[in-house]
């Protein structure tokens, strides 16, 4: 994947489809617990009426590690790499988990910088109990790097069938995550365990499409459909036979709500 310099540190992307402004554009943004590579399967598919660009979050793939400590500092970024990539305004964005809230947040501190937003996995901001995993994970990175959240993180991505039915679908997964950048990891599971949103998305201006897996146990169903009731006029939909991650458990399924959602 290419990599462009974005304030003096490195940022892995990729693209799919025509030249900057020959189609409708398509921004997707990964989760906590993946990489851009995991929408390699769908991005082509995307990339069929539209011009579709991944990018790696800061830590992970090629993407040098920053000392962010807030989600609105990931948005910052989000910011930065979009303006450097010369992506239009009329660019719409899609992201999956962690990068849900990172591009909820830039569409609330960013109005009029894209033209919808799709966001699935995602919720207003974790209760009290659910907090708690992420606060674990950061004390096991920092003590011990990332292979000791692997395990935990593929119970948090994949319900147990999925898992079971599928596993080099895990180990691939397993082994990505494992180049992750530490300290990153930590910082990022921090600003999302201090994360509430629910104060400031009836503020959201930008068209929303909020998406759930059925099966979600890290970010369940009833909190991403909260979420979506606190954003005037926003749909909701469930991704049946999904969990964390329909890019991989459901891409068909998520394809078709995405392209729904945008025509």
């Amino acid at each position: 994947m290419p990599v462009i310099e974005v304030t003096g540190h490195a940022v892995e992307y990729h693209q799919w489809g025509g030249p900057s402004g020959s189609s409708p554009e398509l921004v997707l943004i990964h989760s906590l617990l993946t990489d851009a590579s995991v929408f390699e399967g769908i991005a082509p598919v995307l990339a069929r009426s539209r011009r579709v660009t991944t990018i790696n979050l800061p830590g992970y793939g090629a993407s040098a590690a920053r000392p962010l400590e807030t989600i609105a500092g990931y948005a910052a970024f989000l910011r930065e790499a979009m303006d450097a990539l010369a992506l239009p305004v009329t660019a719409d964005l899609f992201a999956n988990g962690f990068g849900a809230f990172v591009a909820t947040v830039f569409a609330l501190d960013n109005p009029g910088r894209i033209r919808r937003l799709l966001v699935a996995d995602v919720n207003a901001g974790f209760p009290e109990a659910g907090r708690i995993p992420f606060g674990m994970m950061a004390g096991k990175v920092t003590e011990g790097g990332m292979e000791t959240v692997l395990d935990a993180a593929i119970g948090r991505m994949f319900p147990e069938p999925f898992q079971q039915a599928n596993p080099a679908v895990v180990a691939d997964r397993k082994r990505r995550l494992e180049t992750a950048d530490p300290a990153a990891f930590a910082r990022a599971c921090r600003a999302l365990a201090a994360l509430d949103l629910a104060d400031r998305l009836p503020a959201l201006t930008v068209p929303t499409f909020v998406l759930c897996g059925e099966l979600d146990r890290t970010t369940p169903p009833e909190l991403a459909e909260r979420m979506a009731s606190l954003i005037p006029g926003a749909a909701y939909a469930s991704i049946p036979g999904s969990g964390h991650c329909p890019m991989l458990e459901q891409p068909t399924a998520l394809v078709a709500l995405i392209e729904g959602a945008l025509a």
